[in-house]
């Protein structure tokens, strides 16, 4: 298959890259940076900084992951703008070459775009599918206009799968690497009441869930890339704690987290009990289904 990939330097799309590589497919990757991702992947993968440079590559599938990190800075209102405009410019610029393939008759079969379970908003405690209304406030607008983005190659008979994922987790990497440090000093603890969802997925059935999209051809629309048992921010803490063989016993109060964060404490103190229904409805298999399956495989590499 001849793969293309955007965020292919990130946590996700580097591992996505390598397992590519390993089924035998021909990768190509777009990076704002090249040069820096030439030094990081391997040679073989072809690397531009712009969709086009694939056109005469004839690209048969497309996974998008680009996007600025969302919570490396304070929400202020430049920020979200430019939070929402580098997903909405990666995925306009995918979707550019989809309609330039679709005018040589030559489209890509398949689309498969990143999202996140920011698209619900907050949920509470109640169980989230696919089909759940969102809660609206910046999060899930941000994913709506994501997603609204990428569902436009439809228009050029190309088939779009989302892939609205939760928190990721493996070594060297993602979730844990902010949170491990604090964690082996003893010093993790629950944030807030600690009754927030926190929906989580283990990087290698991530991966797997890509790849799966891409090979059934009959699924398309949105899919929550998550674990089938998410768990509460004090039952992830508890079960981190007891992998390290440290005590977590301390927490962050809520109004803390708002006055040094301000909006954007809401990815930590709001959540959703989020259910990969469609997933589980296609036969999807997961390498690790529970929390105590993921941390202790991470903690031992």
């Amino acid at each position: 298959m001849r793969l293309l990939i955007t965020g292919g330097t990130g946590f996700v799309g580097r591992r996505l890259v390598e397992r590519a590589l390993a089924a035998g497919h021909d990768v190509m990757v777009i990076s704002r940076d090249p040069e820096r991702a030439r030094r990081q992947l391997p040679q073989s993968v072809r690397i531009g900084d712009d969709a086009m440079d694939f056109a005469s590559s004839l690209p048969e599938a497309i996974v998008n992951l680009a996007g600025e990190p969302i919570a490396d800075r304070r929400w202020s209102d430049p920020q979200k703008t430019r939070l929402v405009e580098s997903r909405r410019h990666a995925t306009r610029d995918v979707v550019a070459l989809c309609e330039e393939l679709a005018r040589r008759e030559q489209p890509p079969e398949v689309l498969v775009s990143g999202s996140a379970m920011g698209y619900y908003g907050d949920q509470g405690d109640r169980d989230v599918t696919e089909e759940t209304p969102p809660h609206d406030e910046f999060a899930h607008r941000l994913c709506q206009a994501w997603e609204a983005e990428a569902l436009k190659a439809e228009a050029f008979g190309v088939r779009v799968a989302c892939l609205r994922t939760g928190l990721v987790l493996d070594a060297g990497g993602g979730t844990l690497a902010k949170m491990m440090p604090a964690f082996k000093l003893g010093l993790g603890g629950r944030l807030g009441d600690g009754r927030q969802y926190m929906p989580w997925i283990h990087r290698e059935d991530l991966i797997a869930m890509i790849e799966f999209l891409l090979e059934k051809t009959m699924l398309s629309g949105p899919f929550n890339g998550s674990a089938p048992q998410p768990v509460t921010n004090a039952e992830f803490t508890r079960a981190l704690g007891r992998h390290l063989h440290r005590p977590a016993a301390l927490f962050v109060p809520a109004p803390l987290l708002k006055l040094g964060l301000g909006e954007m404490s809401r990815l930590l103190l709001t959540g959703a009990c989020m259910r990969p229904r469609r997933f589980q409805e296609a036969g999807f298999t997961f390498r690790y289904p529970t929390l105590d399956d993921a941390l202790a495989a991470i903690v031992s590499h």
